[in-house]
């Protein structure tokens, strides 16, 4: 089977942790902050981990 190319806007959004699971960013982040409390905003801030079909998905898009 030939190599798989990085596909680019998938490697500027998810990161790969040291033991092999896939970290994002939570989306609604960017702007109106002002109206979101701040547990919220705080929660939005914790990257999220991708788990299940999408986790498969993107590492191989990843070329991982």
């Amino acid at each position: 089977m030939p190599k798989l190319k990085t596909h680019k806007g998938t490697a500027k959004r998810i990161k790969l942790t040291s033991t092999g699971k896939l970290t994002r960013r939570r989306a609604f982040g960017g702007h109106m902050l002002a109206k979101k409390s701040k547990s919220r905003k705080r929660a939005i801030n914790q990257p999220a981990t991708i788990t299940g079909s999408m986790a498969k998905n993107a590492k191989r898009a990843l070329g991982v």
